[in-house]
């Protein structure tokens, strides 16, 4: 355990800038006393740990220092190229192509050999297989650099209502959130960040005009954004057929599942009162009833019978 705790101090001070002793205390669970120990024993090592005081205070190690392959094992790097060569199938940037490259390289003959001979028994891709996701990949590969370089870019964005709306922002990165990819970037219609979901994004521009970082990560928006909900929640109270069993406790998970006598599924959640939580229920079609709140399901019936109303005219279209 000692021997794996040294090991996870000296990653931790490898990969972030400072580090104080009690966030340590509190990964590993032990006590001040011996994160001091082990820091000690570290430096001892070889490894040359330099401490700072006052407000801004803790641990780093010193600026020149580099570790060397040695402490990556081979099955670290097949998993490193795992997932770059799922980002490499959806991006096709020169760039990443040369990163792979670079870290097949540091991989010795005899484990390439090894490589091929154990196989693969993980894919990482996230193109989808029915063909639908990004129209453009080219895309994504220009919206990084934009961001890279911090270049203003314009497009002509489609919101969930069908409405197009030219927009001019400021890219700060690209994310892979569930099943697609989002533009994050400082908009200058609305004057604040905002999330633009690419397969919404037509006629992209990039311009000349370079734009002065205003400090903010792509981490801190994405913590601001996953803890905001985008409108009141509500409660749900579901009663699914019992054929969607498999499905509906995928989706919802065990603890918000209640089997009935009868085979059929209770479902207690709650989400965003929006147009995503009415087109979620909606996909269950005809295995599905709301049974609470009664608002929702009377918008559900509506829905449902203008759904219905479609059908209702010649095959050869529908009401103007």
């Amino acid at each position: 355990m000692k021997i794996q705790r040294l090991l996870g101090i000296t990653m931790l001070l490898l990969s972030q800038r400072r580090v104080n002793a009690q966030t340590f205390a509190d990964k590993f669970e032990v006590s001040l006393r011996t994160i001091y120990r082990d820091l000690e024993t570290i430096n001892t090592a070889g490894i040359p740990i330099v401490s700072y005081t006052g407000y801004d205070g803790g641990y780093e190690i010193m600026e020149q220092f580099r570790i060397d392959r040695q402490i990556v094992t081979f099955d670290d790097l097949q998993s490193i190229l795992v997932a770059l060569k799922g980002v490499q199938a959806s991006l096709e940037d020169k760039e990443m192509e040369d990163l792979l490259t670079k870290i097949k390289a540091l991989v010795v003959r005899s484990e390439q050999n090894q490589m091929e001979d154990s196989g693969e028994t993980l894919i990482f891709d996230t193109n989808l297989w029915h063909g639908g996701g990004l129209k453009d990949k080219s895309m994504l590969v220009s919206l990084r650099q934009a961001s890279k370089n911090r270049k203003v870019v314009s497009f002509l964005y489609t919101n969930t209502d069908g409405i197009g709306e030219q927009r001019e922002v400021e890219p700060i990165g690209i994310a892979w959130k569930g099943y697609a990819w989002y533009l994050y970037a400082y908009c200058r219609l609305r004057n604040d960040y905002r999330t633009f979901r690419l397969s919404r994004v037509n006629s992209l521009r990039i311009h000349l005009e370079h734009f002065t970082n205003k400090g903010v990560r792509m981490s801190e928006l994405d913590a601001r954004w996953g803890n905001q909900e985008t409108g009141p929640s509500v409660p749900l109270l579901l009663h699914f057929r019992s054929r969607l069993r498999v499905r509906v406790e995928e989706a919802f998970g065990l603890d918000n599942t209640e089997i009935q006598e009868d085979g059929s599924i209770l479902v207690r959640t709650s989400y965003p009162n929006n147009h995503w939580m009415y087109g979620m229920i909606l996909s269950y079609g005809p295995d599905v009833r709301v049974l609470e709140p009664a608002f929702v399901a009377d918008k559900i019936r509506i829905q449902g019978e203008q759904i219905a109303n479609n059908y209702n005219y010649p095959a050869d279209g529908i009401e103007p």
